[in-house]
């Protein structure tokens, strides 16, 4: 169990706006997390369509990073990170996939749209709760800068679920292992 003494700079939550900051906090964190991941994954990329992609959304990550930023304003508060285990611990399984697979380019690709659709789904479930959140609160402004970072997180996803078939096909025959349909 994580005892607070673990998490400096974090205080009890005693009301639903500090439930609501330290969750924003968190997201905060997560898409600083996400940033850094999708930069070392755009770097290991060789297939153009899924390097453009990680291009595009390390933009929007970006600018999603900004919106929280302005959410963080929104409600009075100073910009703070709240360590988000989940999302270091998606990063974490997906550089060790990434090291496992390192001598194995379309392998290493397809385990990196796997790893970012995975991202892209737990951001997608944050979002979504925030946004109820926000509009418990009646903060339209802050629920229009969320639904703006979810509406990207859901596109990029789809673009993911799209472009993984595709990276399996490759993948398959190129490790040189026969289909099920081939047998």
């Amino acid at each position: 169990m994580v005892q607070l003494s673990e998490r400096p700079g974090v205080k009890k939550i005693s009301s639903s706006q500090d439930k609501f900051i330290y969750e924003i906090g968190a997201m905060y964190d997560a898409e600083h997390r996400f940033l850094e991941a999708q930069q070392m994954m755009w770097q290991c990329c060789q297939n153009n369509q899924l390097k453009s992609l990680i291009e595009t959304h390390i933009r929007e990550t970006e600018q999603q990073i900004r919106n929280l930023e302005q959410v963080f304003t929104t409600l009075g508060q100073q910009p703070q990170r709240v360590t988000c285990d989940a999302a270091a611990g998606v990063i974490s399984d997906g550089q060790k996939f990434m090291l496992l697979a390192a001598d194995s380019p379309k392998i290493l690709e397809q385990g990196i749209a796997g790893g970012q659709l995975v991202v892209e789904h737990l951001e997608i479930a944050c979002y979504r709760c925030l946004i109820k959140g926000a509009e418990q609160m009646g903060q339209n402004q802050v629920v229009q800068l969320l639904q703006q970072n979810l509406q990207q997180v859901e596109q990029t996803a789809q673009k993911l679920e799209q472009l993984l078939p595709q990276l399996l096909q490759q993948a398959q025959s190129g490790d040189g292992k026969t289909t099920a349909k081939s047998r």
